[in-house]
């Protein structure tokens, strides 16, 4: 399985770019595929302070809400 990070479509894009992995060591890419096993390699690296973590918020539909 792999992870298609996609800074287009982050919700914090600009705000949390500074402080994510991906501008950290890449720059802002348009689109990165990153698989479980490098996903893990970053984790252990921005468990021990050497990497900042990935900042991808990606938007999320919300519970259906009937209007009166």
């Amino acid at each position: 399985m792999t992870t298609t990070i996609d800074c287009d479509t982050c919700l914090v894009r600009g705000l949390a770019c500074h402080d994510c992995v991906v501008t950290v060591l890449l720059g802002p890419p348009p689109e990165l595929t990153i698989d479980d096993e490098e996903l893990r390699a970053l984790d252990v690296l921005a468990d021990e302070g050497l990497v900042p973590r990935l900042r991808l918020v990606r938007p999320v539909d919300g519970p259906e809400v009937e209007s009166a």
